[in-house]
Order: C-alpha cells, then sequence, then structure tokens
C-alpha cells in the first residue's frame, strides 16, 4: 500500500501540541490510517504559538505522494500563511490546496476519506461537509 499515491494532509494550528494532538486524534479514529500520511504544522520555529511558513512548507512537502495535499488550519493567521504560501506558487507541493473545514472534525473526515484512496476533491469534500455536523 505504501506505493499507491495518496491525498496528503497538513494540519496548521498555532499551536505545536494541538496540530499533534489533532494529527493523532484523526489517524487513531481512522484506525491508525498508517497508510495516510498527515503531518503536523503547528507553533514556530523556536516553539512559541504562531505559525511558521517553513513548517508549512516543509510539512506539505513530508506528505506529498502525488494526489494532493489538503492543508487544515485552525485560525485567521494560519490561513493567511498558507493563502500566502499558495499564491507564491512554489512553496507547496502542486496539487496542494487550502480546505475551508473545522479544524478537529474536518482533520478526521480527511483522513478518514484519504485512508480509502479517495481522491482529493473526495477529501476536501468530507472535510467541508463537517460543518454540517450537529451535536445537539
Amino acid at each position: 500500500m505504501s506505493d499507491e499515491k495518496r491525498v496528503g494532509i497538513v494540519l496548521v494550528s498555532h499551536s505545536a501540541e494541538v496540530a499533534a494532538s489533532v494529527a493523532q486524534l484523526a489517524k487513531g479514529l481512522a484506525g491508525g490510517a498508517p497508510e495516510v500520511p498527515v503531518a503536523p504544522a503547528g507553533g514556530t520555529e523556536d516553539g512559541g504559538l504562531g505559525t511558521s511558513a517553513e513548517l508549512i512548507a516543509a510539512a506539505a512537502a513530508s506528505v506529498d505522494r502525488g494526489a494532493g495535499v489538503a492543508v487544515l488550519s485552525d485560525l485567521g493567521s494560519a490561513v493567511l500563511t498558507v493563502k500566502a504560501l499558495l499564491a507564491e506558487g512554489d512553496e507547496l507541493p502542486d496539487g496542494a490546496r487550502l480546505v475551508d473545514a473545522p479544524f478537529v472534525e474536518g482533520a478526521v473526515a480527511a483522513v478518514v476519506t484519504a485512508a480509502t484512496g479517495a481522491d482529493l476533491d473526495a477529501v476536501e469534500a468530507a472535510a467541508t461537509e463537517a460543518y454540517t455536523y450537529r451535536k445537539a
């Protein structure tokens, strides 16, 4: 299965701990999904709160398996940083896209869907659909 093209997923948070925890949760709820490349990109290079274009670009490169990269972000400046990287055109892998989805629920939906071998459009649709999950 490791030779199969898979959608990669990057989780961008202002906190390294939050990004890593959501990645762990999503993979766990997807049955471990070892074949789904997921990378957290949280905080700054010095371990502080914030976002880092360098960490995001490195995470995206690390999960690129040729089927596209879905990038989910938590808050405002994380979204702006990803948009800036996409606008530059050469910082993120071809096929990388910012997915407008709730961070936790969207990450779980994206990883579960990617684990089925779905393409980037299907992964994005599943993550985006997480906005409709009702809790009451």
